[in-house]
């Protein structure tokens, strides 16, 4: 669907309106203020990364992999919008939690949890609780690209906030201090499902190797391209 197309399916208000923003080069969906995530409705504008289709089916086979399970405690880290937490939430019956760093990404969390009528703890962080809960599950879209990456979209880079794209250590530093800090987090038995840049899974495949007797898996997302890690411990 073309970002035309889309805005006369969904936006409300005004089309001129709408159409002199979409030649400012302004995201479609920050015009339209929400988009559809896994049978959840999540509104977004600039405190937030927009929700990708790549993030969608991340969820997708995370809930697939817990279908089976009950009464798990679930970590989403670095929660943005709220979509993955949401979903999860509205998808299943465990008890969700939600961590950001912002608490501009957090109000909007908040709001798209009522919208969507789902209990979930949101919890303001940098990475882990300070509470000492321990997580059958963590699921983590965290910034992944390099601050120095020059192919970023103009689009993203000028729109979407940076605290949710850019990450130290040419991308890896949330992977590197998430995976560090596993057993400290998680019960004995647990998964990780973790969303990456397609060219990192070799550097990721370096760092998971330290972990030991856990169950590791690379999958491509819907290009074909290598986008998701799960750690899986039993």
């Amino acid at each position: 669907m073309s970002d035309l197309e889309y805005l006369k399916k969904y936006y409300k208000g005004n089309l001129d309106e709408a159409l002199l923003l979409l030649d400012q080069n302004i995201p479609v969906q920050y015009i339209v203020g929400n988009v559809d995530f896994l049978n959840t409705n999540i509104k977004v504008d600039k405190r937030v990364l927009i929700p990708r289709f790549e993030t969608e089916l991340l969820v997708e086979k995370v809930l697939n992999l817990i279908k089976e399970s009950n009464n798990l405690n679930i970590l989403d880290i670095g929660t943005g919008s709220g979509a993955i937490a949401i979903a999860i939430a509205k998808n299943s019956n465990h008890k969700v939690y939600a961590i950001d760093i912002s608490q501009d990404a957090l109000d909007l969390a908040k709001e798209n949890a009522i919208l969507n009528n789902v209990d979930i703890k949101f919890i303001k962080g940098d990475i882990f609780p300070e509470e000492s809960i321990k997580f059958d599950v963590i699921i983590s879209n965290p910034p992944y690209i390099d601050e120095d990456d020059s192919e970023l979209e103009d689009i993203v880079y000028k729109n979407e906030p940076h605290l949710a794209l850019f990450a130290k250590e040419k991308g890896l530093y949330f992977y590197k201090k998430i995976i560090d800090n596993i057993e400290n987090i998680t019960n004995e038995k647990y998964l990780v499902a973790f969303e990456f840049g397609h060219k990192q899974k070799q550097d990721l495949e370096n760092i998971v190797s330290k972990l030991s007797n856990v169950k590791v898996l690379f999958e491509q997302d819907f290009s074909k391209k290598d986008r998701y890690l799960f750690i899986k411990k039993d």
